[in-house]
């Protein structure tokens, strides 16, 4: 009997799993277990937003996909005034993380494509989140389960070709997130512009963001040439506008 139980257990844990991409699933059911899995989503040409409670590999994500399409991650936030740039890297090449929040560009044809994967299941919270300098707190959360969308910012559903979030008015009654979808959330009533920066993989915003402003570093061109040998990392940012590479990242002084 409880031999039979097991197996009868086993098999159940290994049926196709279907994830709902507009209501949501009760993933606590299959937290933990291997499936073959499937997100049956809606894609426009352009960017979208994506999480998904499944990993997939970078090469499932373009047998799905195409090669063409884009995956970033949002690595941090800066503040101009009321601006925020939000700067999403990319990240394709370590594919797509279960319950991570991603912006993903389409360049297909708008409709509904498959996700697929043999994954584990994992039912864990979806966000990530950066306090400005101002002190402003934006998080960006993938959505679980259908969600409501006021006063949130969500990018634009068509016409899209850079990513841009738009806040929900707080009056609109018929505005949703529905699951697999990804919302930034910025507590108080300050309205504020939201501007896209995509950054390529090994590149920063700032020499800050790799080194102390008295470390000692070499400067290198994107063609593997030296530019500039033991000076310090503040000093990057005197050298002429162009693209460097220090520590192994790509570094824009404008």
């Amino acid at each position: 009997m409880i031999a039979m139980a097991v197996i009868t257990l086993t098999a159940w844990s290994q049926k196709p799993l279907n994830v709902s991409t507009y209501s949501g699933t009760a993933l606590e059911r299959y937290d933990g277990q291997q499936r073959m899995v499937t997100a049956d989503r809606y894609l426009f040409t352009g960017w979208n937003t994506i999480s998904l409670p499944f990993a997939m590999s970078e090469q499932e994500l373009d047998e799905a996909l195409g090669q063409g399409v884009k995956l970033e991650r949002l690595v941090g936030v800066t503040q101009q005034g009321a601006e925020l740039v939000l700067n999403f890297q990319d990240c394709k090449a370590d594919g797509i993380k279960a319950n991570q929040p991603y912006i993903l560009y389409y360049p297909g044809e708008t409709g509904s494509r498959k996700f697929r994967a043999n994954a584990v299941i994992e039912n864990k919270e979806s966000k990530v989140a950066f306090t400005t300098g101002g002190g402003v707190k934006l998080t960006m959360t993938g959505a679980a389960h259908k969600t409501d969308g006021k006063g949130l910012y969500g990018v634009l559903a068509i016409n899209n070709s850079d990513a841009n979030f738009t806040r929900i008015e707080k009056d609109n009654d018929k505005a949703f997130f529905y699951a697999t979808r990804c919302f930034i959330s910025i507590p108080g009533e300050q309205e504020f512009t939201l501007t896209p920066n995509h950054l390529g993989r090994g590149e920063v915003t700032s020499i800050t963001d790799i080194a102390a402003a008295n470390d000692i570093v070499d400067v290198y061109n994107v063609l593997g040439m030296r530019v500039a040998h033991n000076i310090k990392a503040g000093d990057v940012n005197n050298l002429e506008p162009n693209i460097y590479i220090v520590k192994g990242h790509k570094i824009l002084v404008k």
